[in-house]
């Protein structure tokens, strides 16, 4: 019977240990934009008729910028549901690290979190405020281990659909 409550005890402590190492995670980076304007899905995507009397309509077309990886093929067009225009594919960002106050265009690795809507995020889709993966060899920075980091998170400040390029700031 003892043993039952040391088992407990044991494993509440290592439950308390798994939430602290999230709250960790999660409060990680201080972000340069805490609050973004929301992002209605009529924004977002335009609907897009289908079918030979333009009847159906359940393909979307995104309006905003978006990222795909470098290993991306398009389904068919016919079973296509979001279609994302090759214009508005980016694969840089300007990505200005703070304490250096230098602005570098760095290729993208992938879209971390749109704050917008998870599906914003799955789909790649970016706008201000979104937390992008930035490829950072090129810099040279290196960990206390002696390391090279190799990607790093950045958060996108401007309006990438109005300016024509990704505007972000490195989260150190």
């Amino acid at each position: 019977f003892g043993g039952f409550l040391v088992k407990e005890a044991v494993v509440s402590t290592q439950s308390t240990g798994v939430k602290q190492k999230r709250k960790e995670k999660a409060g990680k980076w201080s972000v340069p934009i805490p609050q973004v304007k929301q992002m209605g899905e009529d924004e977002v995507f335009k609907v897009m008729a289908t079918g030979k009397r333009k009847k159906k309509a359940w393909k979307r077309m995104v309006t905003k910028v978006t990222y795909v990886g470098e290993d991306f093929t398009r389904k068919p067009p016919k079973y296509e549901r979001f279609i994302r225009p090759m214009a508005l594919r980016f694969k840089k960002a300007h990505v200005t690290h703070p304490e250096l106050k230098a602005t570098f265009c760095l290729p993208m690795i992938g879209v971390k979190k749109n704050p917008n809507s998870p599906m914003y995020t799955q789909l790649g889709v970016i706008t201000k405020g979104t937390v992008i993966e930035v490829n950072v060899s090129e810099l040279g920075l290196v960990t206390t281990g002696g390391k090279v980091v190799w990607g790093k998170y950045a958060q996108v400040t401007n309006h990438p659909e109005n300016d024509g390029c990704i505007n972000a700031v490195l989260l150190v």
